[in-house]
Parts: structure tokens; C-alpha cells; sequence
């Protein structure tokens, strides 16, 4: 495996980024998690920034960045406003079917409108009754000539109502168990309807929502790879993208270290800075070794990508990573909430979005109760 330690393109990415970051997306944050409403505006910023092509390959009008430097630009969105940065991991999520496994006719219909912003993509397996069980699902997938007709309610959608295109995973063999399940990219305007948006503890930016497909057609020329492929397409891409939800969790835990350590040097008790107290001055470094080392784990898991290494090790260290990195953001986030005292616990103070923003990269692809079964099964083969 190639060393890990960035280049200096790398590096002066993170340095632009950042300022972005502070001068247009962070001044917005609060706003955006209290109306709970989509952003446009900081959507329109990322695009005039190319953002939404760093993960599409060059050749389909993306940038094509490696897997580090996407993690780069999740982390320092993620740092001062988790729904942004959700935006551009949700598309690139919607793709990764269309990128490793999609027919070229489908990669150059959808990856340039991507890429350039114009669309967006949303991501659908889970169901009402298949969360974690995937085989369990019952959409259906009926082929009829020249098209599918796909007749089912996928729930925990990101960006639903948003995206112009959903990649959903629905039976063409039920019988056939995990091994009946095939890949479709659809378009919105053929039939695909919000009938519930939730409303939820964090990430409130970005909407999460039920849709139904109730026989929607869909031509037989947007399924991605061959019917039955679906189970293995929904793995491979999940092996793929747990590593950004990593990323995304190293960003939201570096955004409660750096405010609350600004806090503890401004923030006086006592006749002196809190910054002064050795017990959080030890709460600080906790939370500091924890995120550093996360981040190893996710440049690790990314690099991998990079490399072209096989499914099993790419699952084992997306899972990892995300498992890893999710739990430190939790936990990083909570220190930080306490440390500002009774401030922390209020919406003047920024800490206590992160701690609700962080709860979900432990939930969302996959718990971290599966991680650690996917860990363990990989350490016990």
C-alpha cells in the first residue's frame, strides 16, 4: 500500500477548501439546521467550486480526484456544516453503480450531468422491513419488453424529492433470494414519489424521505450490470463509499475540537482561562489522538480504493473506518458539548448541532453494530 501522508497538491486542496468553507458554507450552518430545508445557495457555492465532479472520473466531465482528496473535501465540509457535505456524498453514492459497474451508455447520459451539477442522485435500498437484511426487500422489478416495471417503497432516502435520478434496488427473481435482487437508475420524472419526509435529529439540511415507485417503467437499458448482480452492486458499493461517511465524521469531530479548544482559551473561571485546567486540557488531547487516528484509518481505506484492492479487503477497511470514525465523532462531539458547560447545550453554540449531526454516520450504511460483525467474520474466515 502507497504511504498515506499527503501530497502537497493535497494539502494546499484542504488550505482553499477550508477558507471556502468559512467564507460561504460555515456562516450559513445554523440557519440551514434550524429550518431544516435544503440549501441551495450553499449547493450552487459547491458547484461553482467543481465539487460535485471530484469523484467523477475526468473522461465523463469530472475532475476525477482520488479517493484521499474526496475524503478531504467531506471532512472540511463536514467540519462546519454536516449537510452540506452530505449533498456531495449522496450523489457520488448514486453513481458509484454507474462508474464500476454501469454501461457506457449510461455513463455518458448521467455522470457529465453529475459532474456539472445539473442533477443530483439518490441512493435506494433500504426498506420499510429491509434495513440491514437486505435480501428481505420486496420491490419488484417486472420486465416487459423493452423496459421494467418497478413497483415498490424504499425508505431512509437521502435527498429525496431533490435528486433527479435514484438508483434503486428492486427483485427480478424472488425466489432467488440476495441472488434475485438487479440494479435499475431511474429517473424522477418517470414516476418516482416523495410520500413521507422525516423529520429528524440532525443532518436537517438534507432532506430523508420515503418513495414509491407504483409501476414505474423504466427501460431495460438503465439497469445496471446483469439481473441478479443487484446484491453484489449494493456491497461493492457500500465497500466504496463507508470510508466518506468515515471522512464525514473526522470532519464533524475536527469542527468540535477546534471550536471547543477556541472556547476553553476565551472561556475564564476562576481567574484564569479554562484552557489552564488539566482535566480537560486531557479531555482535549483524548479527543484529538481519537480523530487523528480515525483519519488514518480512513486515508488507509480510501488509498485502498485507489489501489485497486480486492472486495474483501475494501470491506474490511470501509468498515472500519466508518465504524471507527463514527464512533470517535460521537464521542468527540459529546466531550465537546460537555465541556462547554451549560453553553454547550444551547443552539447559540455550535457544539450541540455537531453532537446531533454525528449520531447519524453511526446509523446510516450500515450500523456499527454490522461493522463490527462484517470486522469480525473478515478476522475469523
Amino acid at each position: 500500500m502507497q504511504d498515506i501522508t499527503l501530497s502537497e497538491e493535497q494539502r494546499q486542496f484542504r488550505a482553499s477548501l477550508r477558507q471556502f468553507c468559512e467564507d460561504k458554507i460555515a456562516p450559513r450552518a445554523a440557519e440551514v439546521d434550524r429550518a431544516g430545508e435544503f440549501p441551495w445557495d450553499n449547493f450552487h457555492a459547491c458547484v461553482a467550486m467543481d465539487l460535485p465532479a471530484m469523484g467523477v472520473p475526468a473522461e465523463y466531465g469530472g475532475v476525477g480526484a482520488d479517493h484521499v482528496t474526496q475524503a478531504i473535501m467531506i471532512e472540511e465540509l463536514a467540519r462546519v456544516c454536516a449537510s452540506t457535505s452530505l449533498m456531495m456524498l449522496i450523489s457520488k453514492l448514486g453513481m458509484i453503480p454507474v462508474i464500476w459497474w454501469g454501461s457506457e451508455e449510461l455513463k455518458q447520459r448521467y455522470l457529465p450531468r453529475v459532474a456539472s451539477g445539473e442533477a443530483q442522485a439518490s441512493y435506494c435500498l433500504s426498506e420499510p422491513d429491509a434495513g440491514s437484511d437486505v435480501a428481505s426487500m420486496k420491490a419488484r422489478a417486472v420486465r416487459d419488453g423493452d423496459s421494467y416495471v418497478i413497483t415498490g417503497t424504499k425508505y431512509w432516502i437521502t435527498n429525496a424529492g431533490i435528486s433527479d435520478t435514484y438508483t434503486v434496488f428492486a427483485k427480478t427473481d424472488p425466489a432467488a433470494g440476495h441472488r434475485g435482487i438487479s440494479c435499475f437508475l431511474v429517473e424522477k420524472d418517470w414516476g418516482v414519489q416523495v410520500t413521507k419526509l422525516e423529520e429528524k435529529l440532525g443532518v436537517r439540511g438534507s432532506p430523508t424521505g420515503e418513495i414509491l415507485l407504483d409501476g414505474v417503467r423504466v427501460p431495460a437499458a438503465n439497469r445496471i450490470g446483469d439481473e441478479g448482480q443487484g446484491f453484489y452492486i449494493a456491497m461493492g458499493t457500500l465497500d466504496r463509499s463507508r470510508p466518506t461517511i468515515g471522512a464525514q465524521a473526522v470532519g464533524i469531530a475536527q469542527g468540535a475540537i477546534d471550536y471547543a479548544s477556541a472556547y476553553m482559551r476565551s472561556r475564564h473561571q476562576f481567574g484564569r482561562p479554562i484552557a489552564e485546567f488539566q482535566g480537560l486540557q486531557f479531555m482535549l488531547a483524548d479527543m484529538a489522538m481519537r480523530t487523528e487516528a480515525a483519519r488514518g484509518l480512513v486515508y488507509k481505506a480510501c488509498t485502498l480504493i485507489d489501489e485497486g484492492a480486492g472486495p474483501e479487503e475494501l470491506s474490511m477497511a470501509g468498515a472500519m473506518a466508518k465504524c471507527f470514525a463514527s464512533d470517535t465523532a460521537m464521542s468527540v462531539t459529546t466531550d465537546a458539548v460537555q465541556m462547554l458547560g451549560g453553553y454547550g447545550y444551547t443552539k447559540d453554540f455550535p457544539v450541540e448541532r455537531m453532537m446531533r449531526d454525528a449520531k447519524i454516520t453511526q446509523i446510516y450504511e450500515g450500523t456499527n453494530q454490522v461493522q463490527r460483525m462484517v470486522i469480525a467474520k473478515r478476522l475469523l474466515k
